[in-house]
């Protein structure tokens, strides 16, 4: 083998490994949108889902993150559910996806989980919608937690689909 070619190898495979939870991409159009008002929520528990998912605003992006040292879209929601409300989700989208009850796009509230087919990866990527037409989410290897618009083009034709884990009984 030719040197170096098989440390190349190594280092492609790893770089493609760090594209996890769908790989998703920050759209160009937009960067991080402020916080610029305080988001209504129905419950006590959903505005503590919204008050600890914003204060991890700029957490770096790390593949299997689970921490604010480093999240991934997946690891992101399975943190803030779990710090804010006692929810043990799913570790993976794919899992997390089975929990709470769909919701239409026009019925969304703030701590519902949105959900997102980005076009080249069989995984969704997944956020927290916090009002105003907002989510919240963990976005690639190159990016940190931030805040997008659903209304961004990118975002509104990768949309899945919506779930609620939290509603106004409480959990």
């Amino acid at each position: 083998m030719v040197p170096g070619l098989r440390q190349g190898m190594m280092m492609g495979f790893f770089v493609a490994a760090l594209l996890g939870c769908a790989g998703a991409p920050t759209p160009k159009p937009a960067g991080s949108i402020p916080l610029t008002q305080t988001l209504q929520a129905a419950t006590p528990a959903q505005a503590h889902v919204i008050k600890t998912a914003t204060s991890l605003l700029d957490a770096p992006y790390r593949y299997g993150g689970t921490t604010p040292a480093g999240f991934d879209c997946s690891g992101f929601l399975f943190y803030v559910y779990r710090t804010a409300a006692g929810v043990d989700l799913p570790r993976e989208t794919q899992g997390m996806i089975q929990v709470g009850r769909p919701v239409e796009i026009a019925d969304l509230q703030p701590a519902d989980i949105v959900y997102f087919k980005i076009e080249t990866e069989t995984s969704l990527h997944a956020g927290i919608y916090i009002g105003n037409g907002q989510f919240i989410h963990a976005p690639s290897s190159k990016g940190q937690v931030n805040i997008q618009s659903l209304s961004l083009d990118y975002w509104k034709q990768s949309y899945f689909g919506a779930r609620r884990v939290l509603w106004r009984s409480g959990l």
